[in-house]
């Protein structure tokens, strides 16, 4: 974006000042070429300046005269155009001094409005200023040469005639500018390249990068090539500039070169920052003045890749990498290859395709470092001999941190190990250090930024998400937006320490979402249908107030990865109740869309905070299919249903729950071969898994006939918790009902029964606990001993042994139904054939 795009949609008012000596409707004609013209470099008065500023009134008026044939207020422009011609071609630096001024008054106004400019304006000013000290440096150049040949020099070029009659003693003081001046441009170019390096390490979290190394290299060779003619300017006058300046002067050429070179070898392609050992992975490194300076030889100049500590890079970065690798701390596959010079491109690299690490050899770490935060680099080096000046120069670059990890459940912790290095490293540190504490506010936008780019989306967080965001990790909430703005969050509150009352650090929590968000909920998000980050606390507050049926999309607070509908359920009383339904993982979500499951509940009327849901999520309706398909078959449907709280304690004729049915008793080797019709045989009915929830919190209503003409609900609130025969299932895309034997719910058993499962009682934390009922007394055997196993024999028992044995099981059934669930959230259940998946609640930080 330009500083005239900005400028030309501001009220003409707030520039009136500006344009006293200078018309405003050229200033719109020139429009955005204005301001890519150095004016504001052009400082002096001497006669480079006056040239310079010369050629560029001539310019200017070549563009007006050009925009003036194709506009239709041609005469008008033209007698401006003349005027200002007339006015300034004997005193072009006036010109410079008021185009100036008027490029300060639009920059102030917008600094004013904006509290910034825009990124391209610097990048721009920053190249105008570099080109504009590459032409000084030139001139120089070409006045030394016109002192030291100075009839030659004044009969081809009259610029220089008056310049070539300084005296001789002037040589040596505009050889000393000029080297001075070729320092100062190879500072500018060195601090470019280490601001691409530092741009390329805010790529991984995904900032915007522009990869493309051509104008850097340009720079290098543009600096080189006067470098080399300054070099023989000060060779050829050493007798004017004697024995004791010239050693001197080559001494600063050659440090200007050198450390011109060293810098211009860099990482174009890194590794990944994350890396696995016994895994394949590519990196490139470019030599930007590789096809200027590198000399012919017989033999392919070789880059070797090895693995260094984070104390060996800071060992190396202390000596300016002169010194060599002792030993290297990894042992890396095919790390050798040829550095190649394309003619057509014009470049010189070195592409390492099937690059393995093989092994990492662990250093010492610190206090309570983890694995997952020890970082250490690839160190890529070569040694070339170079055309012009016949030197041997050692080049070596470091890659970014690298975390390395050997198994696949470090990956999430070696991320925030990554995501906090290249947010908040500092330009040319010493490696690998950063900060341990950080602004909050730049921590949002690291958030923010690793956010959009991993979902993919040009929708970043809001100030409502980073307070809720503020008080998860600061564990506070009392605290108001503006009081977090002002403070500082650390490493340890980032992904060090446990969550209060939870599993999982902050970043793994974050990390859930992104993870969900881009794999499931890209395009809701896109379309702001998901407010997503918000307490449970708040979202009561927002919907205690709308009518019957509002709801609106949250991330769990309790669960890594999961996304939960929260509604608002009005009584006949006009009371409110907000109830939260069970959150939704990626393989739910792949199962049944999050647009169908809000399809399918009636009760869901109003997306937040009043928009109908068919007009808000129509578009991410799948289509259902109808009838019979091509092979003659009957489509079948999955859909998703919710027991509510109220549904699930119905009032009695007088107000009083019902009673519950008389719990069935039955020998448990006999209701194998009773229920046996609604499961097939193994191994389509595997034993079901432990969730991570209390059974109970959903359930599927599918009802399946038997041969003997009974019908077994998988859940109902009013069974016995007695030997139930078809316990609560976790929620609805059921295929297949398994064995019902082989599990019991942990909330009916007492002592060590509970741990007869192998999950035993969840110890997890739910978002917000609801009021529990006084626990139920229950009578069950004896507890076994840890080695046993409860499992239905397939033996019958006498029948004489019959009556005591069905005495033995029995357990007199409760008077009224099982109390709620802890998690708060109801029941989801759904119509149609699924596979029963006793795992689906089973969550990251949960096993």
């Amino acid at each position: 974006m330009s500083l005239w795009s900005i400028v030309s949609h501001m009220p003409p008012e707030e520039f009136s000042g500006l344009f006293t000596e200078f018309p405003r409707s050229l200033r719109c004609v020139l429009a955005d070429w204005l301001e890519n013209q150095p004016w504001e470099f052009i400082n002096g008065s001497d006669a480079f300046c006056t040239s310079v500023a010369s050629g560029m009134l001539s310019a200017m008026l070549e563009k007006l005269r050009s925009a003036a044939s194709s506009d239709g207020q041609q005469c008008q422009i033209l007698q401006q155009v003349n005027g200002i011609e007339n006015m300034y071609r004997r005193d072009p630096l006036r010109l410079v001094s008021i185009l100036r001024a008027i490029l300060d008054g639009e920059k102030a106004a917008v600094l004013k409005r904006d509290h910034h400019l825009p990124l391209s304006f610097h990048r721009r000013q920053e190249e105008l200023k570099f080109n504009l000290g590459l032409q000084r440096l030139q001139h120089r150049v070409h006045r030394i040469q016109a002192l030291r040949d100075a009839p030659t020099a004044s009969l081809q070029d009259p610029q220089l005639k008056t310049e070539a009659k300084a005296p001789e003693s002037e040589l040596p003081t505009l050889i000393l500018e000029a080297v001075k001046e070729l320092e100062a441009a190879k500072q500018q170019v060195l601090k470019r390249i280490q601001i691409w390096k530092r741009q390329q390490q805010l790529a991984g979290n995904g900032a915007q990068f522009e990869e493309n190394l051509a104008p850097l290299q340009k720079r290098c060779e543009n600096l080189a090539e006067i470098h080399f003619q300054l070099h023989q300017q000060v060779m050829g006058a050493s007798a004017e500039l004697g024995a004791e300046l010239v050693p001197r002067l080559r001494e600063r050429l050659n440090e200007v070169l050198s450390s011109l070179v060293k810098s211009s070898f860099l990482v174009e392609k890194q590794p990944p920052q994350v890396l696995k050992t016994q895994t394949k992975f590519q990196a490139s490194v470019r030599f930007l003045l590789g096809p200027r300076l590198l000399k012919a030889s017989a033999k392919p100049y070789m880059v070797r890749a090895e693995m260094v500590t984070e104390k060996q890079a800071r060992e190396l970065a202390l000596s300016a990498y002169s010194s060599t690798l002792s030993e290297s701390t990894g042992e890396i596959m095919h790390n050798v290859v040829a550095l190649e010079t394309n003619p057509t491109s014009g470049t010189c690299c070195a592409n390492f395709k099937n690059v393995l690490l093989k092994k990492i050899k662990r250093c010492e770490r610190k206090g309570s470092e983890s694995v997952t935060e020890e970082k250490c680099a690839v160190l890529f080096s070569t040694s070339v001999a170079l055309t012009a000046s016949n030197l041997s120069i050692h080049l070596q670059v470091l890659s970014l941190p690298i975390v390395v990890i050997v198994h696949g459940n470090q990956d999430n912790n070696a991320k925030a190990t990554v995501l906090w290095d290249n947010a908040f490293s500092e330009i040319d540190r010493v490696p690998f250090v950063v900060a341990e504490r950080v602004p909050w506010d730049k921590m949002c936008d690291t958030l923010n930024l690793k956010f959009m780019a991993e979902v993919q989306t040009t929708k970043g967080l809001l100030r409502e998400h980073y307070f809720f965001l503020a008080q998860k990790i600061f564990n506070d909430y009392s605290a108001s937006l503006e009081d977090f703005q002002s403070r500082s969050v650390s490493w340890a509150q980032f992904n060090k320490e446990i969550l209060p009352g939870r599993g999982f650090t902050f970043w793994q929590w974050f990390d859930g979402v992104l993870d969900l968000t881009k794999r499931c909920l890209k395009s809701y998000w896109s379309d702001r249908l998901i407010i997503g980050f918000i307490s449970k606390q708040y979202v009561c507050k927002l919907l205690s107030t709308k009518p019957d049926g509002t709801f609106l999309l949250r991330f769990s607070d309790s669960e890594i990865g999961g996304v939960t509908i929260a509604h608002v359920i009005r009584g006949n009383d006009g009371t409110s109740q907000v109830e939260n339904i069970q959150p939704f993982s990626a393989k739910d979500l792949s199962i049944r869309s999050l647009g169908d499951r809000i399809r399918d509940l009636g009760q869901l009327r109003n997306l937040y905070p009043n928009t109908p849901k068919d007009q808000a999520f129509g578009s991410h309706y799948n289509k259902e299919q109808t009838g019979k398909d091509g092979r003659g078959y009957v489509s079948t449907a999955i859909k998703m249903t919710v027991e509510s709280e109220r549904d699930q304690h119905p009032q009695g004729a007088a107000g009083t729950l019902p009673e519950a049915p008389p719990a069935p008793m039955f020998n448990l080797p006999m209701l194998q071969p009773v229920l046996s019709p609604m499961c097939p045989p193994a191994p389509f009915c595997p034993p079901p898994v432990p969730t991570g929830y209390p059974t109970g919190e959903s359930s599927v209503n599918v009802m399946v006939t038997s041969n003997l003409g009974s019908s077994f609900p998988s859940t109902s609130p009013m069974l016995s918790p007695s030997l139930a025969m078809d316990p609560p299932l976790p929620r609805c895309e059921d295929l297949a009902l398994r064995n019902p034997l082989t599990f019991m719910p942990n909330q009916y058993m007492t002592g060590e029964a509970s741990q007869m499962l192998s999950g035993g009682p969840s110890p997890e934390p739910r978002d917000e606990e609801m009021l529990e009922l006084a626990p139920l007394t229950l009578m069950v055997d004896p507890p076994l001993q840890s080695s046993q196993r409860w499992l239905p024999s397939m033996d019958q028992p006498p029948c004489s042994d019959l009556d005591q044995f069905l005495q033995e099981m029995s357990v007199e059934g409760p008077p009224f139904p099982p109390p709620p669930q802890h998690s708060g959230y109801p029941n989801a259940s759904c119509w149609g054939l699924g596979e029963s998946r006793w795992d689906d609640s089973i969550r990251p930080g949960h096993a």
